[in-house]
């Protein structure tokens, strides 16, 4: 099964419970008569693709490694791909309006990323090889197991595979959130779906 395929299937297993909002949040909006901006016909994805769109949050280098990390785990295949669906530039906007820990989390693990691409090949992740790119992701993808082989009785702490894992989350997060995404596991592009009918019932009797 490819890396995309891969990551398509985990979003199907858990897409009924990641759309399905937590309890104080829907009698937050039960209590609240007050419209999101979605709701209000906010479309910020319009803003996303503007030809003169910049970073809000994310330096240049930072922003074509997220480009490259993103394409490299979901690519165009018959369907767009991250790219296609801008998650860099979704990332960047949601980690702008982030705590400066979750902020600090996600570029800690960018940078660790550059960090293992210079140890190992003397250049920044975005600068390699498509090879080389994918041997360095396919090396963090799996976390390393403790082994009775090498002596190795306990496993240690994989910061690697975790740095990976979190990127991965955001950028599956990030794609699956996009039209583009939705499309792929299955929207229709409809936003309704026929009209709501009042009850028809005489107003004395609604068995």
């Amino acid at each position: 099964m490819k890396r995309r395929e891969l990551i398509r299937a985990g979003v199907l297993a858990g897409a009924a419970a990641a759309l399905r909002p937590p309890l104080d949040m829907a009698q937050s909006a039960t209590q609240s008569s007050a419209l999101t901006p979605a709701q209000s016909g906010v479309d910020a994805s319009k803003d996303l693709a503007a030809p003169g769109w910049k970073p809000l949050f994310l330096d240049e280098h930072q922003n074509e490694t997220l480009i490259v990390l993103s394409y490299l785990m979901i690519p165009a295949t018959d369907t767009p791909g991250a790219k296609e669906a801008l998650v860099n530039r979704y990332i960047d906007l949601v980690l702008a309006a982030e705590t400066r820990e979750t902020q600090r989390t996600f570029l800690n693990s960018l940078g660790y990323l550059d960090g293992e691409s210079i140890r190992r090949f003397k250049a920044a992740f975005r600068y390699l090889s498509r090879e080389d790119q994918d041997d360095l992701l396919h090396a963090l993808a799996y976390p390393r197991n403790a082994s009775g082989w090498t002596g190795e009785r306990d496993a240690m702490p994989d910061s690697g595979h975790a740095h990976f894992q979190a990127l991965k989350q955001r950028i599956m997060t990030a794609y699956y959130s996009s039209q583009i995404g939705e499309r792929e596991l299955g929207w229709d592009g409809a936003f309704a779906h026929g009209n709501f009918e009042g009850c028809d019932h005489p107003e004395e009797n609604h068995k």
